[in-house]
């Protein structure tokens, strides 16, 4: 099985994710073929091993498969470990949660979700970083729902590690 990662713009990356239907009326053959564009140049892994990171609000896109508890519980652990996997991945980062914390990185880790909850489909996890300066990276990989489930409590720990690791 091999595993698909990503590491692109915000923006391209949103663009590829709008649904078929709304892309294909919404698309002008102009857009349809802007190349991607360049990572920022303040993308360095020397700049993002001691930077300060504000995780956002995490955020579940696509059906919504669990109930409401089940739902706080998924989303109070992204908050949680994507935080944790990046610290685990720059120990010298700092974790804030000042939202208005000048210089920071702010993260939002978002999570699409399959059609139903069946061990062969997919979902994505995504970290979206908006660096200081205002431009938007993010880091994607696509896991089986299969894969999640064997590491069971520490899941969320698993997918962001997944997504820590393809930083620079």
């Amino acid at each position: 099985m091999k595993i698909q990662t990503r590491l692109v713009p915000a923006a391209l990356l949103t663009a590829l994710l709008l649904p078929a239907q709304m892309s294909a009326q919404a698309q002008t053959p102009a857009q349809a073929q802007t190349p991607a564009t360049a990572l920022p140049a303040a993308w360095t892994g020397a700049r993002l091993s001691t930077a300060t990171y504000v995780i956002l609000n995490p955020q579940m896109v696509g059906p919504n498969l669990l109930g409401g508890s089940d739902q706080a519980s998924v989303l109070d652990a992204m908050r949680r470990d994507s935080g944790n996997a990046l610290k685990r991945r720059y120990p010298g980062a700092t974790i804030s949660t000042d939202a208005i914390s000048a210089g920071a990185i702010h993260v939002t880790p978002v999570l699409n979700t399959p059609s139903a909850l069946l061990p062969w489909l997919k979902l994505t996890a995504r970290l979206d970083l908006t660096l200081p300066e205002g431009d938007r990276v993010s880091v994607g990989q696509e896991f089986t729902l299969w894969d999640v489930y064997q590491h069971r409590a520490e899941a969320a720990n698993y997918v962001y590690d997944q997504l820590a690791q393809r930083l620079p």
